[in-house]
């Protein structure tokens, strides 16, 4: 792992969008003697993760973001690349983040296959979404630990796993030490699917559901019988809480109708249609609105203007959005001719 080689892939794969950074510049003015130090210390075991740089983004609520160093972030990398291949077989097909040829888009579409069988089949479909409450922030170290020891054997990879998961700690109480991942960090994703793999199995193979999506910490169980989702909506809570110490979110944990639609990853899914929350819509035309004033202020330039709209219809691809690809058109020239 900790070869010279693997190392440089390490680099080359954390470096990609970053170049011009500040403190990647400077990593990188004396990254051979940066890159052999590192493997000294991995090799010696005398490697410390440094403390966290912290800020906050909204996204579009508010997110506590934790940032390591240069150094730590490769070693992030280093880790992912030796120890995802390990992990990803047993990973379930309807697991979407952070993974290769999945993600966002991958996931609403499958929740309209599932929901399209389970509504041309029962002529009705009820849908169990759920979300964990703060899930970063409660996953506990010593869980997370055993499960990846029963995958990863090398004691020398446990150690740098061990001390990548000890160098945060999000608890602001006793009570709360020793738990929680920092929102940032790609070991972190990898980290969060490892630790909720163990909820995808229970879920697959003990209890055979068989129209369930996860998405990280936000899931969703098709079926015709509501009386059903109650029933599963139980025993989820309680494998939630005994083996992996977590907890739903009340309020954003629900059933209902597939002709109320459902709630997931940004979009509505209907019976026959597909399209943007609500919220997103207004978050959208108000980005739009700021970005044509900054145009016209001649902040930004009309290619960062396009790159911007052009980004925002290429989330609409994904749905049944016409009528709002014709409105977005039509709102950003009236702004553009009115915004002074």
């Amino acid at each position: 792992m900790v070869s010279l080689e693997n190392l440089l892939t390490a680099w080359d794969e954390f470096k990609i969008g970053k170049r011009n950074k500040k403190d990647v510049q400077i990593f990188e003015y004396n990254l051979e003697d940066n890159l052999f130090k590192m493997q000294q210390n991995l090799i010696n075991k005398t490697y410390q993760h440094s403390p966290y740089s912290e800020f906050f983004i909204r996204d579009p609520k508010l997110r506590h973001i934790h940032k390591a160093t240069v150094q730590d972030r490769i070693i992030h990398h280093l880790i992912h690349q030796t120890i995802n291949p390990a992990f990803e077989p047993a990973f379930i097909f309807d697991s979407y983040s952070c993974r290769k040829e999945k993600g966002t888009h991958k996931a609403i579409k499958r929740l309209e296959n599932f929901a399209r069988k389970v509504f041309q089949t029962h002529k009705k479909c009820f849908v169990l979404k759920c979300d964990i409450k703060k899930f970063f922030e409660n996953i506990e170290h010593k869980i997370l630990f055993q499960i990846i020891r029963e995958t990863i054997k090398d004691e020398d990879v446990l150690w740098l796993i061990r001390e990548i998961i000890n160098s945060f700690n999000g608890g602001n109480t006793p009570q709360n030490a020793h738990k929680g991942l920092p929102i940032g960090n790609l070991t972190s994703q990898l980290f969060a699917n490892i630790y909720m793999n163990e909820f995808d199995q229970y879920m697959k193979h003990r209890l055979k559901v068989k129209h369930y999506i996860r998405y990280t910490d936000d899931f969703a169980i098709l079926h015709h019988n509501p009386d059903y989702l109650q029933k599963l909506k139980n025993k989820i809570e309680i494998f939630l809480k005994n083996d992996l110490s977590l907890s739903l979110h009340d309020k954003k944990t629900k059933i209902c109708k597939l002709s109320q639609g459902i709630d997931f990853l940004g979009y509505v899914q209907l019976p026959y249609s597909r399209t943007l929350r609500a919220k997103t819509k207004r978050r959208m035309f108000k980005k739009l609105k700021n970005k044509i004033i900054l145009f016209k202020q001649e902040k930004i330039s009309e290619q960062r203007l396009m790159q911007t709209i052009n980004s925002y219809l290429g989330i609409l691809i994904h749905g049944n959005c016409y009528k709002l690809q014709q409105n977005i058109y039509h709102q950003v020239w009236t702004w553009i001719k009115e915004i002074q």
